[in-house]
This record gives structure tokens, C-alpha cells and sequence, in this order.
């Protein structure tokens, strides 16, 4: 078993090649990554020290991508993940790197007959839409009411009946362009593959910024003594949403690569659900009771492009489709993460953020 995980050395990615590195010791495992983000060349050792075998390349090169040779199996995960890409500028490098980058990989599974596991994420869903949700405001956030006019939202959260129709984001709608790609490629060529919409993903080795990586964000702010902002909806930081540490979702893609039959044709919500959701005030209390310190949280009433007050993702489709569930709570991934923080502190601290 030959299995090529693009973005290989970015969060989920690395985490999920030292996973498999790990327990699944009689497969090749390649990672391919262009060390984009700030923070991924600290992921480079690590792979390697693992024996992991590291491809320094681009998805959107697709003499690259091809370069890699005979795959029995990839896993997606090279995204532009920030949900402002391209409302600045470099919209050339959201769409190559996640529609263009997504095709190339599409190609290659093609050509060697390999089984694809997409990341996707909840933005696929129109902001409209998730801006239109009924919902009510408690003392430290929001929550969905139980009575609700769309179809595929409840008290448990988005499903995947939710409407698709409607603007989502550039970063949004690459990714859903992706997923229709990947719906004519099962169709004609007989691919196998899954698309997991996934929402917010966090734990260790995550290089949380501003715009992306939220709960990391978070967490070397009050580590490193920086001021935060809750931003829009009246800036009070009561705006919530599901989180799944980034252990939780490589148990479920080493299923998946596990029996790639069951998994054909699928496409699931995954994240931590209703019990893993935490609003932006709740997660500032548990990280300054897990740390000990307490920073300058400021408040700003306008919203950033994009945004949506509260999103929780249902996954009663998944749960029905295999005994995976996630197992990590909001405080335990802090404290992973605040574990983590600790032991490379020189090097975290210099990252931008």
C-alpha cells in the first residue's frame, strides 16, 4: 500500500503521515507539500525522523504531482485554508492551490486506479444560510433553537441537506467546486472516493493565525501574553462553533483508507458536534484556566466577510454510517495544545500570527 498525502506536512497532514507511519508500518507513506504556510518546514524533521519519505512539491504543478509515480491511495489535504484568501488579493493561489491542485490529484488517482480522500469543510454551506439559522443568546453564546425554518439545520446542528445555493466564500466555493469534480470523476471513471466536510480542526502542530486555526490562535495568545478581539455579532465572542481535535479525524481517515469499497461515493459532516462546541468566551475561560493567564480581550461590532454567528456540524449521517465518533473534548485539545506550546516555545513564538 502506497499512500500519498498531499500537504503532507501542514497540520492534518502531518499528523495524519505520523499516524500512519505508525500504525499502519507495512504501508509507504510520501508526503508532498510546498512549505507554504508558516510553521510547516518544523513538520519536515519530524516526518522524516518517522521515515516518512517528504516530496517538496506543489499540488498545482502537475508534472509534479504526476512525479510522484504509482499511488494506491491519497489524502487531500493541501488547501488554502483561510476563510479571507482571496478577498485581499492572490485569488490565483486559493483557486490553483484548491480547484486546480484538486484536479491534479484527481488525475493521478485516475491514472493509477487509487482511492481519494478529500478533505472538504463546512464552508461549502452559503453564509446567507448559516446567517439566517434561529438561534437564541445565553449568557456565554449562542444556540440553535430547536424549531427552525431551513431544511437540514436542528437543535444538533448543519447536516447535509442544508441548501447549497447562495454565495460561500472563494475558499468556499474552491472546495465545493472540488467536490463536483469529484462526483463526475466517481461517475465516470469509477473513483473511489469520500469527501468529510470538516469544520473547525485543531490540536498540536497547528500554526494558528488570525484568519485560520482559531483554537491555537487562542492558545499562544494567552501563552505568549498577546491582546485578542472577538470579532463581529456585537463583539461580545459569543459566535460558536464545533471543534475535533486532529486525532479524532485521522481514526477516521485510517478507516476510511481501510476499506475503500464501504467508503465510495460517500460525503459526511465532520466534526465534534453539539457536546464539542465552544463559543469564543467559553474558550478564552478554558484557556485561561488551563494556562493561568489572563490577556486583554477586545470587542468589535462589524463582522469580517464571511462570517456566520454560529455553526455546529451534524454528523447523525456519519454516526450512522460507521462507530467512529470523536472523543476529544474542547479542554482536552487545550491542554494538548498548551502541552505542545510548551515544549517548542523559541520556535512558536517567532511564527507570524
Amino acid at each position: 500500500m502506497r499512500v500519498l498525502v498531499t500537504g503532507g506536512a501542514g497540520f492534518v497532514g502531518g499528523n495524519l503521515c505520523l499516524a500512519l507511519g505508525e500504525h499502519r508500518p507495512n504501508w509507504e507513506v510520501v508526503a508532498f507539500d510546498n512549505l507554504h504556510r508558516a510553521g510547516s518546514e518544523l513538520n519536515v524533521p519530524r516526518l522524516r525522523g518517522a521515515g516518512i519519505s517528504f516530496v517538496k512539491g506543489d499540488v498545482r504543478n502537475s508534472d509534479q504531482v504526476f512525479g510522484v509515480g504509482h499511488i494506491d491511495a491519497l489524502v487531500e489535504a493541501s488547501a488554502e485554508p483561510s476563510v479571507l484568501a482571496g478577498v485581499s488579493g492572490n485569488v490565483d493561489y486559493l483557486v490553483g492551490t484548491n480547484l486546480v491542485g484538486a484536479f491534479n490529484c484527481l488525475e493521478l488517482c485516475r491514472l493509477h486506479e487509487a482511492q481519494l480522500v478529500f478533505l472538504s469543510t463546512s464552508r461549502v454551506y452559503p453564509v446567507a444560510g448559516l446567517r439566517d439559522v434561529s438561534y437564541s443568546e445565553t449568557e456565554t453564546r449562542f444556540e440553535l433553537d430547536e424549531i427552525q425554518e431551513q431544511d437540514g439545520v436542528s437543535i444538533e446542528g448543519i447536516d447535509e441537506r442544508f441548501r447549497l445555493g447562495g454565495a460561500r466564500t472563494l475558499y468556499g466555493a474552491t472546495k465545493l467546486a472540488a467536490e463536483l469534480l469529484i462526483t463526475e470523476y466517481a461517475d465516470t471513471f469509477a473513483l473511489r472516493a469520500v469527501v468529510d466536510r470538516c469544520g473547525v480542526i485543531a490540536g498540536p502542530w497547528q500554526m494558528g493565525r488570525v484568519d485560520q486555526g482559531v483554537v491555537a490562535h487562542w492558545v499562544f495568545a494567552h501563552r505568549f501574553g498577546r491582546t485578542l478581539s472577538y470579532i463581529g455579532f456585537g463583539g461580545t465572542g459569543k459566535q460558536v462553533r464545533d471543534v475535533l481535535h486532529v486525532d479524532d479525524l485521522v481514526d477516521l481517515v485510517l478507516e476510511q483508507l481501510d476499506d475503500p469499497d464501504r467508503w465510495a461515493g460517500t460525503v459526511y459532516n465532520v466534526g465534534g458536534g453539539r457536546d464539542g462546541s465552544v463559543s469564543l468566551r467559553e474558550l478564552t475561560a478554558l484557556c485561561r484556566d488551563v494556562t493561568g493567564a489572563v490577556i486583554e480581550v477586545t470587542g468589535e461590532d462589524e463582522s469580517r466577510p464571511g462570517d456566520v454567528p454560529i455553526y455546529v456540524s451534524d454528523c447523525s449521517a456519519l454516526f450512522a454510517h460507521s462507530l467512529w465518533r470523536p472523543r476529544r473534548t474542547p479542554r482536552a485539545i487545550v491542554e494538548d495544545i498548551v502541552t505542545w506550546v510548551d515544549a517548542h516555545e523559541d520556535a512558536l513564538r517567532r511564527l507570524p500570527h
